[in-house]
């Protein structure tokens, strides 16, 4: 089965920088999508911040298996209502997958529900990815560790909740190290952070990292049917209880009434 995977870029460093601009022509979604949809079995696609919807409108959405989600300067400008509906389609079952700076992008905030803050410093310095579970999908192909000439670099202490599985840990020329390679689960959606991708470094041209996103997009898919009442909460009725029952004392709500949200 086909994949359908969407990258989602704000679009906006590669038009008003020229170092960006020359390592990105086409923007860091095209770059993306170049190399994923050049595999068996993945359909990529793009959206940016400027289209209607931001390019997401839930039609797309809800025939996106994993979306790919790359944002620096312009977090505030993402609509509430569209991360609402990103939000509900990973717990739904669609895959999610945040990139470099989108640690501060509002649908990884609102599904870690943590500041998501670390330490930074942008000096073009080495950086060193360790792989801490040779046996992870995510780190097939790719050997013990990446080596970046230049990067940069993001320390601990990062903000997040403790992950499923840490992947990826960099170690920085400067000295500091960060866990750049995390997984989680959110409802029925797998979510992967990884760590780099400056824009005014050619990371994504990288055929280790390329290796390591597409292992991602396969990891983060799940082959079955959306879970669409994932957010509901019934009301259930005492005729409905899988064993008999007597209602007992008073209730708030009449039987089948929505609740309090």
């Amino acid at each position: 089965m086909t994949i359908r995977a969407v990258v989602w870029n704000e679009f906006i460093h590669e038009q008003n920088n020229d170092v960006v601009k020359e390592i990105y022509p086409d923007g860091i979604h095209a770059a993306i999508a170049g190399f994923l949809g050049a595999e068996d079995g993945i359909e990529a696609s793009t959206a940016t911040l400027q289209e209607a919807e931001h390019g997401l409108p839930q039609e797309r959405l809800d025939e996106t298996d994993v979306l790919l989600w790359w944002g620096h300067k312009a977090h505030g400008q993402v609509d509430e209502a569209i991360v609402d509906r990103v939000a509900e389609r990973v717990h739904q079952g669609m895959g999610l997958i945040i990139l470099h700076s989108g640690h501060f992008s509002k649908p990884f905030k609102r599904l870690m529900g943590t500041p998501c803050s670390l330490r930074w410093r942008e000096a073009g310095e080495r950086e060193r990815l360790w792989a801490v579970n040779r046996s992870h999908p995510i780190v097939q192909g790719v050997g013990h560790s990446i080596e970046l000439p230049n990067a940069e670099m993001y320390g601990e202490p990062f903000l997040v909740p403790e992950p499923m599985e840490t992947v990826f840990i960099s170690w920085f020329e400067g000295g500091e190290v960060f866990r750049s390679g995390l997984t989680y689960q959110r409802g029925a959606g797998k979510i992967f952070y990884f760590r780099p991708g400056h824009e005014t470094y050619p990371i994504y041209h990288n055929p280790e990292i390329q290796r390591v996103l597409i292992n991602a997009v396969r990891w983060a898919y799940n082959p079955v049917s959306a879970w669409k009442d994932v957010s509901a909460a019934p009301n259930v009725p005492v005729d409905k209880a899988p064993e008999r029952i007597e209602q007992k004392g008073g209730s708030l709500h009449k039987p089948g009434e929505q609740g309090y949200r």
